[in-house]
């Protein structure tokens, strides 16, 4: 009786314990949601900060633009000034040699009675006129002379106070900057570790889902990163490859934000090997797109992508001597069936 009594408790949960292990998720080959894998807090920590460093170098590029601008005006006003200070004191030369010219002309002496004891009284008043006029064209000239020369020091004076005031505000830009990119450096070196204890163990975490740029992409090919140096090119030789190199390499800092170069559907995100933590993306019209040596993953496979969309930040993780984006046009998603990608691009309006 006893040993029917525990056959019947035992079936049930037996029964039950099978049904939790089924219920169970399943680990996709390569791919671990519980370990490895970059911290998301750190991907997107390096983001952000990349985007800040961006905006904060814009902001000193722009001003350091408008000091330029404003110390050329300062100049430019401060040469004027300087020709309309000497135009003055030639006239006032000028103004000078009319006064002498009437002294020794008997400038003590009323005009009447020069005139009275002049041999040709005519000639006298002719002369007369003309120095009257000389004086009043050359006092009126300097009258003109001095409210120029005051406009110009006023117009010099407020140039050289923007442009103090921008030298000023550039550099706390520059010394914002330069603490943006020291957070910047260290969150990329945290990024970077974690992202090559991934690649060792050969397991990547699900996406870390970044915030995308505020610009939408309207064409519908784009350059893998925004801001970059070509580097080895297709088909090089190297030691770091067994025959030719098989891609594009665009030499980037650790973190840099990783662009789908058009739309389609990654077919493949792993982490380990040669390539290290690397996604695929399949195009309309049969080609597949690789982007290797990650620090971080911003899609899961399965995924739909649009042009320009961040898929993931570069890294230097497997087989790579420094920070750089190893990308690749293939005509199959596997390696060997790759194409040059700088002439795919190109066709596409993507001029590298």
């Amino acid at each position: 009786m006893r040993s029917s009594r525990r056959l019947r408790w035992f079936v049930p949960a037996l029964l039950c314990a099978l049904a939790v292990l089924a219920a169970r998720p399943t680990e996709t080959p390569g791919r671990s949601p519980a370990r490895g894998g970059p911290d998301p807090g750190v991907s997107a920590e390096v983001a952000r900060l990349y985007e800040e460093a961006a905006v904060a170098t814009r902001q000193y590029e722009e001003g350091r633009r408008q000091a330029e601008a404003y110390r050329a005006r300062a100049q430019q006003l401060d040469h004027l000034l300087d020709r309309e200070r000497r135009q003055l004191a030639a006239l006032h030369e000028d103004l000078g040699r009319i006064a002498r010219a009437q002294y020794r002309s008997g400038g003590d002496i009323p005009l009447t009675a020069r005139v009275l004891l002049a041999d040709q009284p005519e000639e006298l008043l002719r002369r007369q006129h003309a120095v009257s006029k000389a004086d009043v064209a050359v006092n009126t000239a300097i009258s003109k002379s001095r409210r120029a020369e005051a406009r110009l020091a006023a117009d010099e004076g407020k140039a050289a106070a923007q442009w103090e005031a921008l030298e000023q505000r550039n550099a706390e830009l520059a010394a914002l900057k330069q603490d943006i990119e020291r957070k910047l450096e260290k969150a990329r070196e945290r990024l970077q570790a974690e992202a090559d204890s991934s690649a060792a163990s050969g397991t990547c975490r699900g996406a870390v889902r970044l915030d995308q740029p505020h610009v939408s992409v309207t064409r519908p090919w784009v350059s893998p990163v925004e801001k970059y140096q070509l580097s080895a090119r297709f088909g090089s030789g190297g030691k770091m490859w067994a025959n030719r190199h098989t891609g594009q390499d665009f030499a980037v800092p650790i973190g840099t934000p990783v662009r789908a170069v058009g739309g389609g559907r990654v077919v493949k995100v792993s982490c380990g090997g040669a390539f290290g933590i690397q996604i695929v993306i399949e195009h309309p019209g049969g080609y597949y797109t690789q982007y290797a040596h990650l620090a971080s993953v911003a899609v899961d496979q399965g995924d739909r992508v649009v042009p320009g969309q961040w898929i993931g930040q570069s890294g230097t993780t497997g087989n790579s001597t420094g920070p750089h984006l190893h990308f690749e046009v293939r005509v199959t998603p596997e390696l060997g069936s790759g194409v040059d990608p700088v002439p795919w691009l190109a066709a596409r309006g993507v001029h590298l």
